[in-house]
């Protein structure tokens, strides 16, 4: 009765799983994402009073609106195709097969419901819903349709049916019989009577007794009128039954012969299976929605018979329900209009939309809204009003930010029609007394930066400049972001590594499968792309085995993916090992357990293989934004270069980076000869977010580091942009970590009047560090191969989830975050030499020290630049060497606009 199909089954809540196989880990699963969905709405449904104690909770789940009665895969879970019922101009007789052959699809629908009959339980009632039945009466599964419907119209208050008629073979008198006697029943009589003659002709022995010779009118009840049903039998034509089967071909796409039916003009077909009357009542459930109620409530009161009025709720139901699902209307009363609610007349005299919105006016939400109800203001006629819903009491001011959304409500153009410069934020009547900071929030899976400024993004001082300070900014990649699954353990494939290009260059692109959510992301533009397994350990390991979301077949090893769309791109990547590979790692060390020969024959190998790598540059990373920063992480390369014999290659984060530094790296480069690569990673979506630049800073330095850098990269140092480097850090590149993914150097502690500013020393960190040290993060070191290896980025990534919902947790976020998880993920703590501060290191130990750092003094609070020339003598003769620099570079380029003019 329940349709529920082969056994063994499970249901949750009488929720059907729907699972290919169950298997006990499968269903677990299957059973705990259920659980998580309905514990929301049982929740919400306490919290409202709908559950309480005294009610049985089996029946409050049972009474749900989505509770059906029976399952059917064909009612449930197929795509109706929505009949338009609506008829044009043109009107055609049901009978008058040639006009009716030349009408379109729209115009054939309007005519069969126009001349349809139909069974009600009464005549003066209103009929909801609206079956058709489209079928071959003349065969067994035609007529046991029509039995079963007749079953449910037994029952029903809210149903009336109509046939439609889909003779399977040549259409004459002989072949008809059964359908021409259902028709003239319908022509003649109605309700009880048509019922009970309906449910005589749908009987086999009824059927087999008129094709033997038998009268039909010999099967008629007493109280029927014979003489009325025999005249219209006798005289209907064939014609009526050419243009039902034209219809059921040309408008429902069906075979002669082939079942559907029609609900509410929804049309389902063609049936594969047999139709009960259980089916009949989950149909009549379906569609016997809140919207039909309502149409239903509307049409009674309009002035025309019952068969009218169960006409237009048909055609405006199907109407309705063809369009996109939006969200349910409802009327929102608001109290105290007087005071805190704004209004806004419609302009035009005229049909408007009727837009309320509720805002806490104090909120990042509330500063976007305003534009969006701006711009809707000048799209259409509305009538608006705003509820300022604030909070009653506020400790500290929760905005910090003044907000513009770049959103124009056409496509414009310049003066005098000339091509637009595009749309633009512009700021205006901003206090000229607070230092001012630039940044632009983007939609996901864009990577946008700066590429013109006429002044320091990062420390605007409005009293300090005299013109407008303008910036112009680059939409550069598209993101393509995925997540990755193993099929045989159903978890992300940790280490799994993907790169994307073309089929001239295969490897544009690579990234690693963070074990969250299995997720990873590329840099890409616009055009047909190619993600594949990287080669080596991924490849030899791993197999794709299907993905969604693509453009390629969904069987084929290479994923094509094409981009055609400012919006994001989000995959769906399926793998599994293969045969023989089962216990194979893709992050195990690719010389644990193999003898010598292995070993060295691997390694002669990968350096045929990578013959043109530089396996002895030295990898420096950093991050700077602002032209202070940017001035001493100039001046931090400098130290670097001068330090070290080895050739050095810097990275640098891009997301960040102003104009200016972008112009002048190449010439650095040529002139002092090191290589440099600028990278760039989108903070992913599940991640949560942080609203302060300089604390989305922080956490590129530490929560991306396995991803960040392209995978032939083995190790990295870090090196704070205010750092001087006295020694060559090819030691440290070399420092034996001793197992660690990275090594930091411990705060000083020689400097003992700074012991009351030791943070680390008292309270939480004292506690959970015990005899540990708090590492600073100003400079540290990291083995990317064992990073990745261990997950330590999946750790800390999830770590930093937990911790960073809670505002006062990880005040130093690159700092705090590392020193938290030294349990999960050690830290080799290097010699106290490789880092020297002023603020935390005694005088006496600066001799000795390989880096000074430049960090904050929180007693004195000393102005960077004034310490950086106290404490480092260098650092003024590099600081001007790179003035000279800059200063030749600028008078170059002027030199070269003059020549062009």
């Amino acid at each position: 009765m329940t349709g529920l199909g082969p056994l063994p089954q499970a249901l949750y809540n009488g929720e059907h799983f729907g699972l290919k196989e169950i298997d006990t880990e499968e269903l677990k699963g299957a059973i705990l994402e259920k659980m998580m969905d309905a514990f929301i709405y049982l929740q919400r449904d306490v919290f409202m009073g709908k559950i309480t104690d005294e009610i049985n909770a089996i029946d409050f789940l049972m009474d749900k609106s989505n509770v059906v009665p029976r399952l059917n895969s064909l009612i449930l879970h197929t795509e109706p195709q929505y009949l338009n019922l609506l008829s044009s101009s043109v009107t055609a007789d049901i009978e008058d097969f040639s006009t009716f052959s030349f009408l379109d699809s729209q115009d054939k629908s309007a005519v069969v419901a126009k001349h349809m009959h139909y069974l009600t339980r009464d005549d003066a009632v209103i009929s909801a819903v609206t079956l058709w039945i489209v079928a071959d009466f003349d065969v067994p599964s035609g007529r046991k349709l029509l039995s079963h419907a007749l079953e449910h119209m037994e029952t029903t208050f809210h149903s009336r049916l109509g046939i439609v008629y889909n003779p399977t073979s040549k259409i004459n008198e002989e072949n008809t019989a059964i359908s021409r006697g259902i028709l003239a029943a319908f022509l003649t009589h109605e309700n009880d009577l048509l019922r009970s003659f309906l449910r005589k002709l749908a009987k086999e022995e009824t059927a087999e007794a008129i094709y033997s010779g038998d009268k039909i009118k010999t099967f008629l009840a007493t109280e029927m009128d014979k003489n009325a049903f025999e005249k219209k039998y006798n005289t209907i034509g064939v014609n009526i039954f050419r243009t039902h089967q034209l219809f059921c071909q040309e408008v429902l796409k069906l075979r002669p012969g082939e079942p559907g039916i029609v609900s509410n003009g929804r049309f389902l077909g063609p049936l594969n299976e047999e139709l009960h009357k259980e089916d009949f009542h989950l149909l009549e459930k379906i569609t016997f929605s809140d919207s039909v109620v309502k149409i239903a409530g509307i049409v009674e009161n309009m002035e025309m018979n019952s068969k009218h009025m169960s006409d237009l709720v048909m055609k405006i139901d199907v109407l309705t329900s063809s369009l996109p699902v939006r969200a349910s209307r409802s009327d929102v009363t608001l109290l105290k209009e007087n005071l805190s609610v704004i209004k806004i007349n419609p302009p035009e005299n005229d049909t408007f939309f009727d837009v309320i919105a509720v805002v806490d006016p104090l909120t990042r939400e509330a500063q976007k809204m305003t534009q969006l109800l701006d711009v809707l203001g000048k799209i259409v006629n509305v009538r608006m009003k705003l509820f300022m819903n604030c909070r009653g009491k506020l400790s500290e001011a929760p905005l910090d930010s003044f907000y513009r959304f770049v959103l124009e409500p056409e496509p414009f153009s310049g003066a005098s029609n000339s091509p637009s410069q595009g749309p633009v934020a512009k700021f205006l009547d901003i206090p000229e007394s607070h230092l001012l900071t630039l940044n632009m929030i983007t939609p996901e899976g864009w990577l946008v930066e700066p590429v013109h400024s006429n002044c320091d993004l990062d420390n605007i001082n409005l009293k300090d400049i005299e013109r407008s300070v303008t910036a112009e900014y680059e939409l550069e990649h598209l993101l393509l972001e995925g997540h990755c699954f193993d099929m045989t353990t159903e978890q992300p494939p940790q280490g799994l590594q993907f790169t994307l290009g073309t089929r001239s260059n295969p490897d544009v692109v690579d990234t690693i499968v963070m074990a969250n959510l299995g997720y990873f992301q590329l840099k890409a533009n616009p055009g047909a792309w190619i993600l594949k397994l990287r080669e080596g350990k991924s490849e030899d390991i791993y197999e794709i085995i299907g993905h969604e979301g693509a453009d390629s077949e969904t069987d084929v090893g290479n994923v094509i993916v094409v981009l055609n769309t400012f919006k994001s791109k989000i995959l769906k990547v399926q793998v599994k090992k293969k045969s023989g590979k089962i216990k194979e790692d893709v992050l195990a060390d690719k010389h644990e357990d193999r003898g010598m020969w292995d070993s060295i024959k691997s390694f002669t190998e990968s350096l045929q293989k990578d013959g043109r790598k530089d396996n002895n540059i030295l990898n420096i990373f950093s991050v700077a934004s602002g032209h202070l920063y940017e001035r001493f992480l100039r001046i931090m390369m400098l130290s670097v270069l001068r330090n070290t014999k080895t050739p050095v290659k810097f990275w640098f984060l891009k997301n960040y980076l102003s104009p200016t530094f972008k112009e002048v790296i190449p010439h650095m480069a040529k002139e002092y000869g090191f290589q440099y690569e600028l990278v760039q990673y989108k903070w992913p979506r599940w991640l949560h977010q942080q609203s302060e630049k300089q604390r989305i800073i922080w956490g590129y330095k530490i929560l991306f580091l396995d991803v960040l850098f392209p995978l032939a990269v083995d190790k990295v140092i870090f090196v704070d942009a205010d750092q001087i480097v006295r020694h060559d850090l090819t030691e440290l590149r070399d420092f034996d970590l001793d197992g660690a993914p990275y090594g930091y150097t411990p705060f000083c502690d020689s400097r003992t009047e700074m012991d009351g500013y030791r943070f680390w020393k008292t309270g939480y960190w004292a506690s959970h560090l015990v005899k540990r040290k708090y590492h600073i993060s100003a400079l540290y070191v990291v083995d990317l191969k064992k990073f990745r290896r261990i997950s330590a980025g999946d750790r800390l990534r999830g770590q930093y989830q937990a911790l960073s919902q809670d505002p006062n947790s990880l005040s130093n976020l690159d700092q705090d975050l590392p020193n938290n998880m030294i349990y999960q993920v050690a830290i080799k703590s290097l010699p106290q030499d490789w880092l020297w501060c002023e603020t935390w290191c005694d005088d006496e130990s600066k001799q000795r020290a390989k880096t000074i750092d430049l960090c904050n003094n929180p007693k004195t609070k000393e102005p960077k630049l004034e310490a950086a020339a106290r404490i480092v003598p260098e650092w003024v003769e590099y600081d001007t060497e790179i003035r000279k620099l800059l200063d030749h570079l600028e008078n170059k380029k002027k030199s070269t606009i003059h020549d062009e003019l």
